[in-house]
C-alpha cells in the first residue's frame, strides 16, 4: 500500500483502524469462528483525553487447550496516522498477551488491571519490555487478595501469535508468564537462566500458561 492509497482509504472509511484490523487477523486465524469477550476502556478515561488509561481495550479468547488468551490493544498504532505510515515499528512495537488457567473471564480481570499498569509504566516512563526480561513484583501474589506462589513475570514471544508487518510497521506479541519468587531470585543473579527456565517450563507447559495455583519451581 502506498501513502496515497493509505490516505484515500482513510478518507473513504472514517472509522478505519488498520492496526487494530491487523491484530484481529492474527487472532482470527488462531481462533477461527470465535468472537472474543472484548473490554474497551472508556473514552474519557484514556490518556489522550487526560485520563490514566493507556490502552484502548482487551480481548479474551478461549483456547481449546484449556486456557484464556488475553490480548491488549493500544501499545501499537491502531488508527490512521499518516506520520506512522511505513515506520519500522508500530508504536512501541508490541501488544501484550497472557495465558491464564482460569474457567471464567471474570477470574481474569486482575490480569487486565495488571496489563493496564504495565502499559501505563511504558507510556509514562518511556521504557518498553523485551523477551527474556523479568518483571519483579513485591514478593507477593500477582493476584492481589488471592494467595499464590506466582509473584513475578517473565516476558517471552507469544508461543502462538507471531510477529506481523502492518502499514505502521512491525508488531510483536509479547507474552507475560507468571513465575515464582524462587525462580525470580535465580534470574536476578543470572539473567541467562531465563532461557533455561523457559525450556524447563515448556516440558510440562508448552503454551507457557500462567497457573496461579502452581507451586513447583523450574529453576
Amino acid at each position: 500500500m502506498t501513502l496515497d492509497e493509505y490516505k484515500k482509504h482513510a478518507e473513504e472509511q472514517e472509522d478505519w483502524a488498520p492496526g487494530w484490523d491487523a491484530i484481529d487477523e492474527v487472532f482470527d486465524k488462531l481462533y477461527p469462528n470465535q468472537k472474543p469477550a472484548h473490554y474497551g476502556t472508556e473514552l474519557h478515561k484514556r490518556a489522550i483525553f487526560g485520563g490514566d488509561q493507556y490502552l484502548d481495550g482487551y480481548s479474551i479468547y478461549q483456547s481449546n487447550n484449556g486456557y484464556k488468551h488475553l490480548l491488549t490493544y493500544g501499545m501499537t498504532e491502531l488508527y490512521t496516522n499518516e506520520e506512522a505510515f511505513g515506520g519500522e515499528w508500530s508504536g512501541w512495537g508490541y501488544e501484550m498477551t497472557i495465558k491464564l488457567k482460569e474457567d471464567s473471564n471474570e477470574e481474569c480481570m486482575w490480569a487486565i488491571d495488571m496489563l493496564s499498569n504495565l502499559a501505563r509504566y511504558t507510556y509514562t516512563q518511556k521504557r518498553f519490555f523485551e523477551p527474556l526480561q523479568f518483571i519483579a513484583g513485591k514478593g507477593t501474589s500477582l493476584h492481589i487478595g488471592v494467595e499464590s506462589a506466582i509473584t513475578a513475570l517473565l516476558i517471552i514471544n507469544d508461543t502462538e501469535a507471531n510477529e506481523i508487518d502492518t502499514v505502521h510497521g512491525k508488531v510483536d506479541f509479547i507474552q507475560l508468564v507468571g513465575i515464582t519468587e524462587k525462580e525470580l531470585e535465580v534470574l536476578k543473579k543470572d539473567r541467562t537462566q531465563a532461557v533455561v527456565l523457559v525450556e524447563n517450563m515448556k516440558k510440562d507447559n508448552p503454551f507457557l500458561i500462567t497457573d496461579m495455583k502452581r507451586t513447583k519451581s523450574y529453576l
